[in-house]
């Protein structure tokens, strides 16, 4: 009996022991659901420092210049060009002016009596223009041509495509980083409980050191609890150093130092469950691409059978052409004209192109009907997760009250000097197991929604 009233008494004096283990295992539990407003501004700002993001939107941007590139092939375009020419030598036109011309003109001296008309050279004259200079702008204007047509279309066509991929990359990064943030979160929680149980342990290490100086209990108490800390130490330590690993990750997501401190909402509800059960795959831009695609293709398709319809484009010319240098109202000109230009015939090189266009575009089809069903697939699975880690998260909460209530238990039978330490010690590792277990559970089921989230692209972008 004195033995039992020396324990009560050492007990009640550690009454810190009771309220160190009782409160931190029912906090998660008490604590209200708060809004994750820190997590949703660390999207954002996630979304506009990250590189990738950053590099697919170049590519977009590349892509609407080539559009508005494509839509200037339909305006006139001018051009100036000048040529100047010096020259000797080379080939020549004989021209027999002297053999034409001598026997008239002396006929025409000798009937008026006069030297009036003399005698003329036979002339070679130069092929090369010597001292000439061409001067002239250009402006030509397409009036029919169909590639340009499906030029354009395709490029229009390569910017919804751009679009859709920046989407792909920037919902990707939205569920990586709610991942991160959840695992650290996760990881924070194990870290105090870590550090709550080692008050636990220690504190029975001590009482139980007291109870042995004073030949209350054996030895047995005292090498127990001592390994408890020991063990509980080591967990706390690998608890810190995932701690750490998560709060780099999640800087490195948002393109931080990897030091930088990270602030956590308090997460205790679960998300809402009705929506993501009944998502579906309709809104997933990988969908959105193929279809997209299967119009390039389709365009690609009638460009290659656009050889059929001919080329017509006009042109005009306005310069100065001359010699010497001279620039004045004979040498000035205008020259226009209308061009057609019209592939008749290439050994079958057209159709190959049509038949391959074809094929590419039967490829794609049947690969959006794969795609389809794996995103479909991959949504169910995800949405099957979620309700086992619902029911994992329910079971956990159930075992987190049995072994509160086991340890409550314990711990006034240990104080009455009933129980032994190694059965209340039993009683405490279940407890903290418990909140492990919990703690666990509560992530996990952010976590799969995340997923869950992603495979639906059911994320709202502001």
């Amino acid at each position: 009996m004195f033995k039992i009233i020396t324990v009560n008494k050492f007990i009640k004096k550690s009454g810190v022991w009771k309220t160190a283990l009782s409160f931190p295992m029912l906090a998660m539990l008490a604590y209200p659901a708060r809004g994750q407003s820190r997590l949703n501004d660390y999207i954002t700002e996630g979304l506009g420092s990250n590189q990738s993001i950053k590099q697919q939107n170049f590519l977009l941007e590349r892509n609407v210049l080539a559009l508005a590139e494509a839509k200037t092939m339909f305006l006139p375009s001018v051009s100036f060009s000048a040529t100047y020419t010096k020259a000797s030598g080379g080939r020549t036109i004989d021209f027999p002016t002297g053999d034409l011309l001598n026997g008239v003109y002396s006929t025409l001296n000798h009937l008026t009596g006069s030297s009036a008309f003399p005698n003329l050279q036979n002339q070679s004259i130069q092929l090369f223009p010597d001292n000439f200079y061409d001067a002239k702008f250009r402006t030509t204007l397409p009036l029919i041509n169909a590639e340009l047509v499906y030029n354009k279309r395709i490029k229009g066509q390569q910017v919804d495509l751009q679009k859709a991929e920046v989407l792909v990359y920037k919902r990707e990064l939205v569920k990586e980083i709610k991942t991160a943030y959840y695992q650290y979160a996760k990881a924070i929680n194990a870290v105090e409980i870590y550090e709550s149980s080692l008050g636990l342990v220690q504190e029975g290490k001590r009482i139980n050191q007291v109870l042995f100086d004073n030949e209350k209990v054996n030895r047995t108490g005292v090498i127990r609890s001592t390994n408890e800390v020991t063990k509980i130490n080591a967990s706390l330590s690998a608890a810190r150093q995932t701690k750490e690993s998560a709060r780099n990750y999640f800087n490195f997501l948002l393109n931080r130092p990897l030091t930088d401190s990270v602030k956590i909402d308090s997460i205790t509800s679960l998300p809402e469950l009705g929506m993501l059960l009944a998502g579906d795959v309709t809104g997933r831009e990988e969908l959105e691409k193929l279809r997209i695609s299967q119009g390039i293709s389709t365009n690609l398709t009638d460009l290659a059978k656009s050889y059929i319809v001919p080329k017509v484009g006009t042109f005009i010319d306005l310069g100065s052409q001359a010699f010497e240098w001279d620039f004045n109202k004979k040498s000035r000109y205008y020259f226009w004209g209308v061009s057609l230009d019209w592939d008749l015939f290439a050994f079958g090189k057209n159709n190959y192109k049509i038949k391959k266009a074809a094929a590419e575009q039967r490829s794609i089809s049947a690969q959006t009907d794969y795609i389809a069903k794996q995103l479909e697939t991959e949504l169910k699975v995800r949405q099957n997760q979620m309700q086992s880690a619902v029911a994992q998260y329910q079971s956990a909460q159930s075992q987190l009250k049995t072994a509160q209530t086991y340890y409550n238990d314990e711990l006034k039978l240990y104080r009455e000097g009933v129980a032994i330490y190694i059965e209340l010690l039993d009683a405490q590792n279940q407890l903290i197991n418990a909140r492990l277990d919990a703690n666990i559970a509560l992530f996990d089921i952010w976590i799969t929604q995340a997923s869950i989230e992603r495979a639906s692209a059911s994320f709202t972008f502001n």
